[in-house]
């Protein structure tokens, strides 16, 4: 088996770590300084300066739209020529959106390319590819349990020439944003059909009328604005029927194809996270003395550091063979893997952070270093796109049913 990276994904990793270099890393006080200053002067959910001074040096530098396999919209690179490119940009959690390879848009984008009509893509797609608008993608609901999606309650309900949208929905990641112009609400059109046929995705505008943000959702104190994860109230919105996705009862089969490549894009930043984590631990512990001798010298320190290199680079190796057995074989060919990588990259990068926490001691904890932020989205992720106990379930059931009579 050949574990190289093909040419094209070294020349791009050549780009993007020079970029991170010149642009990103020295400049992650400024973001948060630009946080604080905003949310002082009370706009607290304004667009980060840096970050749009950043995007056209990206374009510049052809790392644009990189996540997106189709060479029409996209680099045309495969899941794994990618996977090494998500992994450098997820070392620091905002450098993604600097690339327009930030969630949820390229999920949202992906359901476009792959479903939308050719009007659609160029009412949201193509502005979307420019990075000139933002999404959201409202389907976790606070009234039932998500994590089994046919529990989703929210309406959508035909209406002459229209659909007509009721719901509530929360966790909706980028509706904060003030660029956010277009969102993807998941809902059932028919509740007396099949199960797995009651659902379906729509395009509701931000600035619909009946759509109202009720509130940001702290992560571990967090809001993560400007972006933020927003409860949003959908109340008798009326958009075209031209807005419904694919056709009424095809919402998990538009949720498989999203979600797939979002998951692997998830692990494959979580892989960058902990290599950032290990290298802020093996840096403080070199420069600190406890009772007697450098921190590093301890022996638990060098056992956490051992495993923790061990751990990162099972995790790529998984998440790697993922990304392949979705280029040769597709998505649901490989959901066993996707739904192990799932499992194991935020638990991997949990342990890998909190293990850099606990060596910084009091400085890990608080916003003198990033590893409590890191810590807050690594441990969401166990969350999001699925819990680990819906992804070991289906793990489990694939492999009984090698076995079954």
């Amino acid at each position: 088996m050949d574990f190289d990276y093909s040419p094209r994904t070294k020349e791009l990793q050549a780009k993007l770590r020079a970029f991170m270099d010149e642009h990103i890393y020295p400049n992650e006080g400024r973001y948060w300084a630009e946080i604080e200053a905003n949310t002082r002067a009370g706009k607290r959910w304004t667009p980060l300066q840096l970050i749009e001074e950043l995007k056209p040096k990206a374009q510049a530098a052809g790392l644009w739209n990189l996540f997106l396999p189709e060479s029409e919209y996209g680099a045309g690179l495969t899941n794994q020529e990618y996977a090494p490119l998500a992994e450098i940009m997820g070392r620091v959690p905002w450098a993604s959106e600097v690339f327009n390879c930030s969630a949820p848009d390229t999920g949202n984008m992906e359901v476009l390319v792959r479903y939308g009509t050719p009007e659609q893509k160029k009412q949201w797609l193509e502005p979307l590819l420019a990075g000139k608008i933002r999404s959201a993608f409202a389907m976790t609901e606070p009234e039932v349990a998500s994590s089994d999606a046919t529990n989703i309650c929210a309406r959508i309900e035909r209406d002459g020439d229209g659909y007509v949208i009721n719901g509530r929905k929360w966790w909706t990641s980028g509706a904060g944003d003030p660029r956010c112009k277009i969102m993807i609400f998941m809902g059932k059109t028919d509740p007396g059909a099949p199960k797995h046929q009651q659902q379906s995705m729509i395009l509701v505008p931000a600035d619909a009328p009946g759509v109202k943000i009720l509130r940001p959702l702290n992560v571990f104190g967090y809001d993560d604005a400007p972006h933020g994860h927003m409860e949003v109230l959908f109340e008798n919105v009326r958009v075209p029927a031209s807005n419904m996705l694919l056709g009424e009862g095809r919402g998990f089969e538009i949720a498989q194809g999203r979600l797939g490549p979002g998951r692997i894009h998830h692990c494959m930043r979580l892989i960058g996270l902990a290599e950032r984590s290990l290298e802020l631990m093996c840096k403080r512990v070199s420069t600190r003395v406890a009772f007697g001798k450098p921190i590093a010298a301890q022996t638990v320190t060098q056992e956490r550091i051992a495993e923790a290199r061990c751990l990162i680079e099972q995790a790529r190796l998984l998440t790697l063979k993922a990304a392949w057995m979705m280029d040769v074989a597709g998505n649901k060919a490989a959901k066993a893997e996707i739904a192990m990588i799932k499992v194991v990259a935020p638990s991997m990068a949990c342990k890998v952070i909190d293990w850099a926490i606990q060596a910084h001691g009091g400085a890990g904890v608080c916003d003198d270093f990033p590893l409590a932020n890191y810590y807050a989205g690594a441990r969401t992720l166990r969350l999001a796109d699925g819990p680990d106990e819906v992804h070991r379930n289906s793990i489990a059931k694939m492999e009984l049913g090698r076995y079954a009579q």
